[in-house]
């Protein structure tokens, strides 16, 4: 693996490790970790990724949050501010933005196809029997 790509591996890391730790995610802080600039290591991140590291790691609270939505059942307001948002309408604007729907309707839509999944199997195992 390349410096590069082995650089931006170990800010991954780092930025797994300090996902709900806002004071340690900001490319200041990530760049004096790496000991590189803030303006290189953003664009090392860019060039390896596709994506500046603050894209990165919003996307990841969100997808962490969506996660959330699906197999916990803590209010979306508790969710918004486990992700590091500033308010519950920040976080459905952004969420938005990404997922293409709000999280109430993320989080119905996706523990309904849970259901219909589960009732279909169920369905299946009535209908088959063993001839045994």
């Amino acid at each position: 693996m390349d410096e590069k790509k082995k650089t931006v591996s170990q800010i991954i890391d780092y930025i797994e490790v300090n996902l709900s730790a806002p004071e340690r995610l900001n490319v200041e802080e990530i760049a004096r970790y790496a000991g590189y600039s803030k303006f290189h290591i953003n664009r090392m991140f860019s060039d390896v990724t596709g994506c500046t590291i603050h894209r990165y790691i919003k996307e990841r609270r969100l997808s962490e949050a969506a996660g959330k939505l699906i197999m916990e059942e803590e209010s979306i307001a508790r969710i918004a501010q486990d992700a590091l948002y500033q308010s519950q309408q920040a976080f459905t604007l952004e969420f938005k933005k990404v997922y293409g729907c709000t999280p109430m309707t993320y989080r119905k839509a996706r523990i309904n196809k849970e259901l219909r999944r589960k009732e279909v199997i169920m369905n299946l195992s009535k209908a088959w029997r063993c001839a045994a």
